[in-house]
């Protein structure tokens, strides 16, 4: 049974854990809730874990809690700051979307991979408000373990089948630019080149890559999306 000295102790531990927690919260900023990858997941519990350790573990002094506290969330901010800035690190660290439906037909080896079953694809499915499958044209499972649906052009808002129409094809649009730095694999996949590129950006009065924060290529329509670092 807690003493009142003890119960004091816990009370002000508690109070610094809770603001230290909000602080460091409130420094990694909301990445951490709205992408929430397996990895943040792991992170924000071990952090909590701390946190719960340096408010009622009386049998260690407070500071050694503290510190690693600090050493997570520091590590954890740093982390942010260089997926921020690398296409590599981000891939390897948080993973990358991974199609599971291409064209509507369903990539078996890419659910192998990811140990992904056809239940699990139906439920996510179903979540989406879509209850057969022969309607998906794409399907990409994000790296926080949602799934992204694009139903081919005849079933897709305002049914374009219903007045027999047939719209054009729809397409995923691939990034070109990610944080000022060319990614060229999906340049020539998209079978374009870096002139066609430069031209387009000096089209938009852009002379070198760096000014863009994302720029994306949609081989369907054959538009560039360019978003610049000054909005």
């Amino acid at each position: 049974m807690l003493t009142l000295n003890e119960a004091l102790v816990v009370l002000v531990r508690s109070l610094i854990g809770f603001f230290t927690l909000f602080v460091f919260a409130r420094l990694l900023g909301k990445q951490e809730i709205s992408q929430l990858s397996f990895f943040d997941y792991v992170l924000g519990i071990t952090i909590g874990s701390i946190a719960g350790s340096l408010s009622v573990d009386l049998s260690s002094r407070a500071w050694p809690h503290w510190v690693g506290l600090f050493t997570w969330t520091v590590t954890v901010f740093a982390l942010q700051l260089i997926t921020f800035r690398s296409k590599k690190v981000n891939k390897y660290l948080v993973g990358e979307p991974t199609i599971l439906i291409k064209n509507g037909q369903v990539m078996e080896d890419s659910m192998h991979k990811l140990r992904y079953t056809i239940a699990d694809l139906l439920k996510q499915l179903r979540s989406k408000d879509v209850f057969d499958i022969s309607r998906v044209d794409f399907a990409i499972l994000e790296t926080n373990g949602q799934l992204s649906v694009l139903l081919k052009p005849e079933y897709q808002c305002t049914t374009p089948g219903d007045i027999n129409i047939t719209p054009p094809a729809s397409g995923v649009s691939t990034e070109l630019i990610y944080s000022g730095v060319v990614v060229e694999s999906n340049l020539a996949a998209a079978s374009l080149d870096r002139l066609w590129l430069d031209t387009q950006l000096k089209l938009q009065g852009i002379n070198n890559p760096s000014e863009v924060f994302v720029a994306t290529f949609n081989p369907a329509s054959g538009s560039l999306y360019v978003d610049k670092f000054i909005d």
